[in-house]
């Protein structure tokens, strides 16, 4: 009779043990990207996985936190969507901090300060900025970039869903211009200075954050924490020569 109290004593801490084990083991987080935007997130040709300036910072962040991570590859208007329905605990992918997106997500610190710029084929000389936008002008759906092209009476916005088909438009005569980012533009215009210029300046100032799913204010903290670190530690100095100044 006691052997059996015993063992059924012995299961028990067995059990209990075995579930504290497992309650300790990390939940992986789930990472929306949209892979479409060089230099900060694409699909290497060579490893077919996700790279880039935000990857790059993500993983130091998770490295810094001891957090598990995985990629989600998404495109970018349904990764919005995704975000504010809490279908993914986290995305980095270029995200502009604005009100409306801060409705429906958490936002991060800022960790990179970008601005829009106009893109227009090497021998137009008519555009020579935002406010002189004509005709059929291309931008990546639900991005900022769209949203100043919609402000702009004598354009038309045409949306895409990887900006580099925007840009090969662009480059066969389809359309006029683009708007985008300026270190994407630069990017484009330093893989084809012979077809490719920017017209005019920066004319919107834009912080990125890493958007986080509501109710999820122990990772944001995390997170917060980990920019912090890699920001002391000079780290973003360093991804922005490696990606950003190829």
């Amino acid at each position: 009779m006691k052997k059996s109290i015993w063992l059924i004593i012995a299961g028990l801490l067995f059990i209990s043990l075995l579930a504290a084990s497992c309650s300790s083991t990390p939940t992986k987080i789930r990472v929306a990207t949209d892979a479409t935007w060089p230099p900060f997130e694409s699909i290497s040709e060579q490893t077919k996985q996700v790279e880039g300036f935000d990857i790059d910072i993500m993983n130091k962040i998770a490295e810094k936190e001891k957090l598990d991570i995985e990629y989600v590859n998404v495109a970018f208007d349904p990764l919005l969507a995704g975000m504010a329905q809490g279908m993914y605990d986290a995305a980095i992918s270029s995200i502009t901090i604005t009100e409306d997106r801060q409705k429906d997500m958490l936002f991060s610190d800022p960790y990179f300060a970008a601005g829009q710029i106009v893109t227009v084929r090497k021998d137009n000389t008519s555009i020579t900025g935002k406010d002189t936008l004509t005709g059929n002008v291309g931008a990546q759906l639900g991005t900022t970039g769209a949203m100043e092209v919609e402000k702009i009476k004598t354009a038309t916005l045409k949306t895409y869903d990887d900006i580099g088909l925007a840009f090969q438009d662009l480059m066969n005569g389809q359309i006029n211009a683009v708007v985008c980012d300026n270190p994407v533009a630069l990017g484009y215009v330093g893989k084809n200075p012979d077809k490719l210029k920017v017209a005019g300046g920066i004319f919107t100032d834009e912080n990125y954050g890493i958007a986080v799913a509501k109710g999820k204010t122990d990772l944001l903290a995390k997170i917060n924490a980990g920019i912090k670190a890699v920001k002391s530690e000079k780290l973003i100095e360093e991804l922005s020569k490696k990606w950003l100044e190829k």
